[in-house]
Order: structure tokens, then sequence, then C-alpha cells
């Protein structure tokens, strides 16, 4: 039985297939087309996960579109007569865009089917989920729990924005709900937006930029002071949001500027503008609040459900520093958060919702273990590498033998070489955790200005995630259990710690970032903290080799593991992608499977 889930037409439009309610494939449309966060329907994604089945859409017998597109236009039409007559001209304007997406969805979903271009659908059963039940479905589904708390936080489904579920063998109950326009998501992209970052891309960065803050300063203290007349928050961690202070509701932007910058005593930023303390400050007094508010809701969900076992899902657990945070709490027992935890993931959340709320047959957690919910994309054999090569004109080696690739590629790390890593089968969702990765010492001098400047093209204060053995975990981080997805983050160990010199606080971001705060510079951020990567030989087996070679050499297992791209450029998926990437940065090597180019030997690009 083939199960197709389908999410699209917000952002990270995304497709994943199940065959007997095991996933078979999955992958992002932006991948293929090479457009952020795509929207579009995903086509590509699609003829991806079929060919890789080898079927056609003919032996589908269920589609899952992951949200209730009728529903949210309902909230779409409700939301503009509440505030009516503000907000007119959105509305005018983008109603036939509303009418052609939301009421006659199933027409647009069925020609987006037809132009897969892979058999016929007319026999399959056309299905939608609702929006947080897919968020908490793809979190549930995967996890290595046979029950559990379920938690999801966004910016806003059909109506709703957080959501507390109950989990039980196959079952998952919604427990507690909050509707829009008040959410967490929402607050924090609107902080986002405040500082100066696209909303929707540059929440991360904000997230990177509070640890520069400090909490002793005034604009610290009066941003937090003031943070309480933008949004109450209450002990059960739902939330009310001043909505004068927002425009949202009128299909504009985030904010009202003039009334945030009354408010705070600062000026919105613009993305050019030079960042300065008190917008680091700001970050800070933004990222604690909204770790105040994932703790009460965390607490609140252990209260209501009982459960000792909590799943996190939607766009606000992509905040690894509120994760770990979470776990260092203690109120569950075991937290999961799996990859892929926003819209991309609501497609699988969708087909796993179809297929085992339906279902009397168990979930096989043993095929939900740690790697196996991420390396779901394309992988490409040596004879399509051999073949793209050969056309490009380039010179390259070919190493078959694993160990000595392994090896090659370790001693050149060693040396202070920044390489471009591509192996097996394309993560699925956000992070690159080995398969599209761009890999480097975090011993070598200076490299974090290397690759975020040189490599990366994006801001000099964005700090680098480790990657180790697991097994080597606690020995170098107050962590102990397993981060596969890099989605916790946590001190590394106080033995590595550096002092910082006595006029820390006073010195520019930049000279903050560049100062070394450890035994392993490259990936310790300001606050002595790293968002972490374990691997282990079993679940990972791509990325594993390497890192072994690496501690044979140096006597420790820990790199520097950023996603294979550059800024504003989704991760690259083909050999193509990966050759052209490598070209225009500063990357010194380039593994393509068993291939090796070294950057000037190569004359065409």
């Amino acid at each position: 039985m083939y199960t197709l889930g389908i999410s699209a037409f917000y952002h990270d439009s995304a497709a994943c297939l199940l065959r007997n309610g095991l996933i078979s494939a999955a992958a992002q449309e932006e991948r293929f087309t090479r457009k952020k966060h795509d929207s579009s329907f995903p086509i590509n994604s699609i003829q991806f996960c079929l060919d890789q089945a080898q079927i056609r859409l003919d032996d589908i017998e269920t589609i899952v579109f992951y949200d209730k597109p009728f529903i949210k236009f309902e909230r779409i039409l409700e939301t503009f007569y509440a505030i009516a007559p503000k907000g007119l001209g959105a509305f005018v304007k983008h109603m036939p865009e509303w009418i052609s997406e939301k009421i006659f969805f199933k027409k647009l979903l069925k020609d987006g089917l037809k132009d897969v271009n892979r058999g016929q659908y007319k026999k399959a059963k056309l299905l939608f989920s609702e929006h947080h039940l897919s968020h908490a479905a793809w979190a549930y589904y995967t996890s290595p729990f046979q029950d559990s708390a379920v938690l999801t936080i966004d910016g806003v489904g059909e109506w709703t924005t957080t959501s507390i579920f109950n989990a039980k063998g196959n079952n998952i109950e919604v427990v507690k709900e909050q509707h829009f326009p008040h959410s967490v998501g929402l607050l924090y992209s609107s902080f986002t937006q405040f500082l100066g970052f696209k909303v929707n891309d540059g929440e991360y960065k904000m997230m990177g930029l509070a640890p520069y803050g400090d909490r002793k300063n005034e604009a610290y203290q009066r941003f937090k002071k003031k943070l309480p007349e933008l949004v109450d928050v209450f002990e059960d961690g739902s939330i009310q949001l001043q909505m004068d202070y927002f425009e949202f509701l009128l299909g504009k932007r985030m904010i009202s500027p003039d009334k945030w910058e009354s408010l705070f005593d600062l000026s919105p930023r613009k993305e050019s503008d030079a960042l300065e303390q008190s917008h680091c400050d700001f970050a800070l007094a933004a990222q604690d609040l909204t770790e105040e508010i994932v703790i009460k809701l965390a607490k609140e969900a252990k209260r209501v459900t009982g459960q000792t076992n909590l799943c996190l899902s939607g766009g606000v657990a992509y905040n690894c520093v509120a994760n770990g945070r979470l776990l260092k709490e203690e109120i569950f027992k075991n937290v999961f958060v799996p990859p892929s935890v926003g819209d991309s993931g609501g497609a699988g959340g969708a087909a796993l919702a179809s297929y085992y709320l339906e279902s009397d047959k168990q979930r096989d957690l043993d095929q939900f273990e740690k790697n196996r919910i991420s390396f779901l994309g394309p992988e490409y054999v040596d004879s399509q590498i051999e073949a793209f090569l050969l056309s490009k004109d380039v010179q390259f080696e070919q190493i078959p033998d694993e160990e000595v690739l392994c090896g090659k590629a370790a001693q050149l790390l060693v040396e202070g070489a920044v390489i471009g890593w591509m192996q097996g089968r394309m993560e699925f969702g956000a992070r690159a955790l080995g398969a599209r990765s761009i890999v480097a010492s975090p011993l070598t001098q200076d490299i974090q200005r290397i690759v975020n400047q040189k490599i990366k093209f994006r801001e000099s204060f964005r700090p680098f995630a480790p990657v180790m053995l697991e097994e080597d975990l606690e020995k170098y981080f107050e962590l102990s259990e397993a981060s596969p997805y890099m989605a916790l983050v946590a001190d590394i160990n106080e033995e590595f710690q550096k002092p910082l010199p006595s006029d820390f606080e006073e010195l520019s971001i930049l000279d903050k970032s560049r100062t070394e705060k450890s035994t392993f510079p490259g990936i310790t951020h300001v606050d002595y903290s790293s968002r972490i990567q374990t691997v282990d030989e079993v679940t990972n087996p791509n990325f594993h080799p390497l890192l072994s070679a690496y501690k044979k050499l140096t006597g420790n297992s820990i790199l520097i593991n950023t996603s294979f791209n550059v800024k504003d450029e989704p991760i690259v998926c083909s050999p193509k992608d990966a050759y052209d990437c490598f070209m225009k940065t500063d990357m010194d090597y380039l593994f393509l499977g068993n291939y090796l180019l070294k950057k000037n030997r190569n004359v065409s690009s």
C-alpha cells in the first residue's frame, strides 16, 4: 500500500511517500528548482518519490495534503471581516489567488498531479489532514516512543498556532490548542523582522545573534521590562498578543514599526544596517521570552497528558536553544525532535497520520531509529557522477576504497582544508547531516571567519555546528542524549573552555566572534554553546568513517559541519549543484562519492 503526502503553497513544499506505513522517500521542492523555500506544487519531489519506489501515480491508494485549505480560507475571511475596512486593499489584491487556491483547491491539486506526468491518479483517495495534526504525526510516528505528549508550535495552520496532543499506540488526540492571532511563531517572526532579518528565513539568525547580548546591559533590562506590554504570557504557556503592535492581520508586514520603536526606544533595523550591541540585547530578550513560553507549554503538556516522553514539531521546534533548555529542565524523561519540523515535514506527517490512524498495523519502531528518517532524498551512483565530471572536462581522482578516501579527506582537514562532502542519499529537512555538507577542522585558525565570509557568504557572527562520533559526546559537551539531527544546543565542557578577556563585553560583535572561546574555537559560540550533531556507525554509515579517520589523526572526532550551500540558496542536491557551489566559493576540495576534485586543477565552470 502506497501513501503520498504533499505540502505546498505556503513555504517549503515537499512530498513524502510511504510503503505500508514506512517512509520510502521524501524531498523538498527547493532542492530541485533551486528556489529557496519554494512554495510551488512539488512536481519534482513527487516525481523523485515515485521513481525511487519504481511506481506510478496509478499505484498510490491515498494522497494526503498537509492542511485543510477551506478552513484556512475561512480564517482569512473572518479575519478581514473583523478588522474591516482596514486591509481592504490587500483583501482585494489577493482574493483571486485565495479563491483559486482555497475554494477550488481540489482542482488545483489534481492539475498539479497531472503535471507530474507519472501515470493517472484517479484511483487514489484524496484526503486533507489538519495542519497541526500533520506536525504532530511527523514528530510522534517517527519517534522511538510507544506513547508520548506532543507539542506543536508554529506561526499558524488553519486556526491553530499551538497544540498539545496525547499520543498512545496508533492514536493521537488533541488535548489543548491556542488559536490565531495569538501565536508564538508569529511573535518570534515579528522579533525577527524588527531586527532586519527576513520572516520565515532569518529566525535562526536572530537565535544566533542572541548570545552576543548581555543581561547586565541597561538595554536588555529595558527590553525585558517592556515585553509584557507587547504580549501577555500565562502560566499554561498560552499567550495574548497586544494586536495594536502588529500588522500581520492586514496582510502586510508583521509589526507596526513606529509603535515598536516607541515601546522599546530602538529603531527597527534595516537589513543593510550594521548590527549593534542593542540589537544583540534585543535578540537575547526575545530569545529568553521564547524559552520561557516553551518551558511553560512543556509543563502544561506534562500536566494534561501525564506522559514521560515529549515530541516537538512545528517551526518553533527549529529553535534548538529552546530545545536544549527544555532538556536541561528535565520536565520529561525523554525529548524527541525530528528533522524537518517545519512545513516540509508536514508532508510526511500527513501521510503517516492517514496511514496509522486508520490502520491496525503497529509501528515498527526500529524502522524509525535515528537517521532512518533523514536520508530520504536522491542518491547518485559513480557512473552518474563520472559522466557529469567528464562533461565538464575537469581533472579528478577516483578513490574507490572507502578507507583510503576518508583517510585522504581527514588528512586534508588536518592540514586546514575546507571540503565539500556529497555522499549517499540527500537529507530531508533544513539540516545537512553528512550527506550534503561542508566540512572543516574546528582547530584551524580563524576558521569561523573563513567559512562564513569566503564560502558561505554570510554574516560573520553566525556560529557553526560541531559533528562528532556519538561515543565522544559526553567527553566534550554537557549533554548525554544523542543528537543526530542538530536539534539540541549544549555547552562545551568546562575543561575545554578558555577564559574571556576582561574587556570582552566592550568588544564589537565581530571581535567577539573572533575571540577563542575554547580548545575548539570553530564550533564554540560566544556563550560556550554549540548546536550538536552526533553520528553512529549504523544509521549514518557515509559520515562515520570520515569522523573515525579524523579521530585517528587528531585524537578527537569533532569537525565543523555546515550545509553545502551559500547564503540564499538551497542545500545542493545533484553533482551539478555541488560542483557549481564548489566553483564559486573558496572551498579547497570536493568529494563527490568516490571522486575527488581539487580547486586549482579545474578550468571549467
